[in-house]
């Protein structure tokens, strides 16, 4: 069992450290889930597979990135997130939170 604490939870606006792109949390992985073959091309940086890692919608984009949490913070904009899948994953956008009133399992 993982003792490990996510910096972020769903619905939480980020900051990506590297890129400097905003987005939302739609997943929290307590350590990486992705294949090596994936860590080998993409995570260049080589972040810490034993660390959360997040799946995050991109501001004024189409497409969701897979972080590592080493390379984001915390975004203070309170802005709304730009994206088309942002209402298949949250209801409400609140004092700068996204919410789901969905039943997760």
């Amino acid at each position: 069992m993982s003792t490990v604490k996510a910096k972020f939870d769903v619905g939480e606006l980020i900051q990506h450290k590297l890129f400097n792109y905003r987005g939302v949390v739609v997943d929290v992985d307590p350590v990486f889930q992705n294949s090596d073959e994936w860590y080998e091309q993409v995570a260049l940086s080589r972040p810490p597979k034993n660390k959360p890692w997040y799946r995050v919608l991109v501001h004024n984009a189409v497409h969701e990135t897979y972080v590592a949490e080493q390379n984001l913070s915390s975004d203070a904009s309170a802005e709304a997130i730009n994206h088309p899948m942002v209402n298949t994953y949250f209801d409400n956008f609140k004092n700068g939170r996204y919410i789901s009133e969905r039943r997760v399992n």
